[in-house]
């Protein structure tokens, strides 16, 4: 990140711990004054621009398109996008709604006078689109991770919810939009997939609830679940099946990488990968599970996941990058070997 979009991006202090005046739906360790500059904000613009993490996950671009559909309703002109060079949503994604309302980062305003952003950590997450948050004359930020500091004007970060989709359908709520079938099908991938199919620790009650509410307006859980969990193509298979080949399990650590190459070799897309390491975290000997995985450009992509004996999230951070205490990762340019004995020797 370049000092002058440092700079440029304010920190605002951190408000009361408090939920909704009204006894809303969800409780969250947002003060309600920064709420009511969000929805200040929202209703005295015009255009919205809307941004989410690079290589989006079902939070951060259902999170997003949600927003943008209530928005949308609302008579807003909305931007979408997120910063990817390669701008393509991921295959699993494919079958989302509202898709025809994102545009590529090119398109995306220089210098928005309202920008918010999804489930990004960090401005480096932002990808492309990082230096128009530094440009942008407010800037909020929704989010859900530990280690979001607040790079925005407006802050709304609570770690404590389980999806930043809870945060999403808290502002709507907050903006007086109705959930039709779309925004709550983008809401529920959001939740669904941030908790693991709710199996995480972040499964609360008020998750459970959530989900109910978002159940009751009439989307399809179990297409929903075929989409995102039960769908690969044959050459998932065979690299799978190379990064299992490899696979070293030392010290209640278990670990592989799959090569470009790798993919290369079946013609298989990057985005296609992301479930490898739900496989390997399920090893009994292992509490942390960690795979490397190389992008378009050469660089490692490193996912790590703990079963609560270590703080993967504060390691990924010390990395740079980010996360939770339990799911995180951070981007190496070393070898497979230099990255994992960093690695290994912080864990």
């Amino acid at each position: 990140m370049t000092p002058d979009v440092r700079d440029e991006i304010r920190r605002p202090a951190a408000g009361p711990v408090q939920g909704p005046a009204d006894g809303g739906i969800s409780r969250t360790a947002i003060g309600e004054g920064e709420w009511g500059r969000a929805l200040r904000l929202i209703h005295e613009a015009d255009e919205v621009a809307l941004a989410c993490h690079i290589s989006p996950d079902g939070d951060a671009l259902g999170s997003m398109l949600a927003a943008a559909k209530a928005l949308t309703a609302m008579g807003k002109r909305v931007v979408a996008s997120f910063g990817d060079r390669r701008f393509v949503v991921p295959r699993l994604l494919r079958f989302l709604p509202a898709l025809d309302l994102l545009t590529v980062p090119s398109a995306f305003p220089a210098e928005p006078d309202l920008m918010i952003t999804f489930d990004a950590s960090t401005l480096e997450r932002l990808g492309v689109l990082a230096a128009t948050a530094g440009k942008a004359r407010e800037v909020i930020v929704v989010d859900h991770h530990a280690s979001n500091q607040g790079f925005g004007t407006v802050s709304l970060i609570d770690p404590g919810v389980a999806a930043t989709a809870v945060l999403a359908e808290e502002l709507i709520r907050r903006l007086g939009q109705p959930l039709d079938r779309d925004m709550a099908t983008l809401l529920y991938v959001g939740l669904s997939t941030d908790t693991g199919q709710f199996r995480h620790s972040s499964t609360t009650p008020a998750a459970h609830q959530m989900a109910a509410r978002l159940v009751a307006a009439g989307l399809r859980t179990d297409e929903i679940a075929r989409e995102l969990w039960d769908r690969s193509p044959f050459a998932y298979l065979k690299v799978l099946a190379a990064a299992l080949e490899r696979v070293v399990l030392e010290d209640g650590l278990v670990w592989t990488y799959i090569s470009h190459a790798d993919r290369a070799a079946y013609g298989l897309p990057y985005d296609e990968i992301e479930g490898v390491i739900d496989v390997i975290r399920r090893t009994d000997e292992a509490d942390v599970a960690v795979v490397l995985k190389q992008d378009d450009d050469g660089a490692w992509q490193v996912s790590a996941r703990s079963k609560g004996g270590a703080d993967v999230g504060a390691i990924s951070t010390a990395l740079g990058g980010g996360g939770h205490c339990y799911a995180a990762g951070f981007t190496s340019h070393d070898s497979v070997e230099e990255t994992m004995a960093r690695f290994k020797e912080m864990l």
